[in-house]
């Protein structure tokens, strides 16, 4: 079996090659373009080995895309190249289209004739699978969970430009018949993420005595999954599913942004040294809320369990305690990132502030 994964040097991305190379007998090929979240450092314990490879590209590439797939001969696809944070779109909303939309669809173009031209008992096992999230759902509200059936109503540019892939994805199957899967998750955590996310950006922070910013109230709730249980979730779908089946990606591991930062602070309090000023939930100030703000994203997976027998091995609470020791335990890898770059700023607010301010003075 070989698999191209896209985006694999990204945080789900490189949880995915190490689960394919440590728990299975593929060969991967990891497309990414290696953009500022991408981090080689997160695949050297597979770097080097004889079933999996690094190609450095960009899925808009259409040459590149083509040459690949001849060259490769996949079996699969699992499409994890996009842009992600929240935030970033806000400012640069561009990136977003051209990577998650654009991207998409050239991908999508030559896997259409990629497998339309392979023998026919390739054909019926060729499958790609899409990756997706939950906020293309938008804001849930104060009860109920996000099924498969749910509509989609995307609130930011992020989360517009991933509900436009998903559509794509529907499309070439519906129009092509090619084999496709997609997943929505709820948000990751674990090991090797990029340190602008709620939870590395808090920790760390925490860890070095900064204050931790959160919007609003800090009453937004999200539905948290451990990255390594989405990597496994990924691989029962893309060996299970049928094609054009769509599936669900949550533990049932809802928190209060606040709860959660709380969390963290009195972890960081007990697993690294205390600061002379006092408990690190003293660190907590609340800033003007995102745009866009979804209140609430929690996810039905039921169907992952019901039909494919998939189910989370970390809770929350055990999973935020080992995502708190890994980051203690591997500053080598976190730290050039913060010293480097811009990780630990806030995002997503300048330019509408311009623009109100913009629009006030055409006014006055």
């Amino acid at each position: 079996m070989k698999v191209i994964v896209t985006g694999g040097a990204g945080f789900i991305g490189s949880a995915v090659c190490r689960y394919l190379i440590n728990q299975t007998a593929w060969s991967v090929v990891n497309l990414d373009k290696l953009t500022y979240a991408a981090n080689l450092s997160s695949l050297a314990s597979i770097d080097g080995h004889p079933r999996y490879c690094l190609i450095q590209g960009d899925i808009a590439d259409q040459h590149l895309v083509r040459k690949l797939f001849a060259e490769v001969q996949p079996d699969a696809v699992i499409n994890l190249a996009a842009e992600s944070h929240v935030d970033r779109s806000i400012d640069a909303a561009a990136d977003f289209i051209n990577t998650n939309i654009v991207g998409t669809f050239i991908l999508l173009e030559e896997a259409r004739h990629y497998w339309h031209d392979l023998p026919t008992y390739r054909r019926s096992a060729f499958r790609l699978h899409h990756v997706s999230t939950d906020e293309v759902f938008g804001d849930l509200g104060a009860t109920g969970l996000f099924t498969e059936a749910t509509p989609y109503r995307p609130s930011s540019p992020y989360s517009a430009s991933k509900a436009a892939s998903d559509h794509l994805v529907r499309a070439w199957w519906h129009t092509y018949g090619l084999p496709v899967l997609i997943t929505n998750c709820s948000n990751n955590y674990g090991p090797y993420q990029y340190p602008e996310k709620l939870i590395p950006l808090t920790l760390l922070r925490a860890l070095r005595g900064e204050t931790l910013p959160i919007y609003g109230t800090g009453e937004n709730v999200r539905d948290w999954l451990h990255v390594e249980d989405h990597a496994r979730a990924l691989i029962t779908v893309l060996e299970n599913a049928e094609p054009g089946s769509t599936f669900n990606i949550g533990s049932a591991s809802e928190r209060r942004n606040i709860d959660l930062v709380e969390e963290i602070c009195d972890l960081v309090d007990e697993l690294a040294t205390p600061l002379a000023s006092g408990p690190r939930r003293g660190l907590i100030t609340f800033v003007e809320d995102r745009p866009g703000h979804d209140k609430r994203y929690a996810m039905d997976a039921s169907q992952l369990r019901e039909r494919l027998g998939w189910r989370p091995r970390l809770d929350l609470t055990a999973g935020l305690r080992s995502t708190v020791q890994w980051y203690l335990d591997n500053e080598g890898w976190w730290r050039p990132i913060i010293e480097s770059s811009s990780a630990l700023i806030r995002r997503g607010l300048t330019r509408r502030q311009d623009s109100l301010v913009a629009r006030k003075s055409l006014h006055s």
